[in-house]
């Protein structure tokens, strides 16, 4: 998104009045008659207003990403709320591919709040160890168990406030859970998300909240429920940080990124 230049207009003032424009005209009555008129702002010098991304073009990308996958699925294997819930605590910091190398044995034996506490922090330290952050990821995951069965029954509710009140659980991860096990029209923004986001012009945001709420404002609502794993998997396959993949991209020609490759 374009940044709104900066106004150029700017206040002027006529060199003198009746006196002044007598020659010979006394210093002190052009002086008089300056200081009587009133400044004029110059016309036609505002700045233009920022319009925002345009819209035929973000619902084309968006076409062209629901005609290239219509049903995208994150890549964090679960089988349920809670153990989706955990896989997106584990995840941060760390890949898909490795939070699910590790999951997958761990889920075999707890797959609840009940039986993830039986099993202990010990035990599930030992589960994880080969994720980044692994003790304390594997406390929060303890934490969070405790309080789902303490203040929801052992289920994991689905509000937003009530998830990020559970140990680990910040707002990219209740979007994500929100999104995937409730079906809400959620934004979650990842390091693929923010970097595509800017990239394509659909934000100028400087951090995540600032990208969520421009995307959810741009993206057109009938492709809200799957915009985010459309823009993870575009930035984490495709639009990649350093050496993006353009001749693979199914929207090159919709692109004006700075950082785009011609081939």
């Amino acid at each position: 998104m374009s940044k709104p230049a900066k106004s150029s207009a700017r206040i002027a003032e006529k060199p003198g009045g009746k006196g002044a424009a007598k020659s010979g005209g006394k210093a002190a009555g052009a002086g008089k008659a300056a200081a009587s008129k009133k400044p004029t702002p110059k016309t036609g010098s505002k700045a233009p207003k920022s319009k925002g991304p345009d819209r035929a073009r973000t619902v084309e990308i968006f076409r062209r990403f629901t005609a290239l996958n219509p049903e995208p699925k994150g890549e964090l294997e679960h089988v349920n709320a809670y153990t989706l819930l955990v896989a997106v605590v584990l995840s941060a910091q760390a890949t898909d591919a490795g939070v699910n190398k590790a999951t997958r044995a761990l889920f075999k034996v707890a797959d609840t709040p009940q039986k993830m506490l039986t099993l202990g922090e010990d035990q599930v330290r030992e589960y994880v160890k080969t994720i980044g952050l692994f003790r304390t990821k594997a406390k929060n995951v303890i934490a969070l168990s405790e309080k789902l069965i303490a203040e929801h029954g052992g289920a994991v509710p689905a509000d937003r406030d009530a998830l990020t009140a559970l140990p680990g659980v910040g707002r990219k991860t209740a979007n994500v859970v929100l999104n995937m096990a409730f079906g809400q029209k959620t934004m979650a923004v990842d390091t693929h998300v923010f970097r595509v986001a800017n990239r394509l012009g659909l934000s100028a945001g400087k951090n995540p909240e600032a990208v969520e709420a421009d995307l959810m404002r741009v993206v057109p609502d009938d492709c809200l429920l799957h915009a985010h794993h459309w823009l993870i998997l575009h930035g984490r396959y495709t639009c990649l940080a350093r050496k993006p993949r353009c001749g693979n991209c199914v929207i090159a020609e919709l692109c004006t990124s700075g950082d785009k490759v011609i081939e």
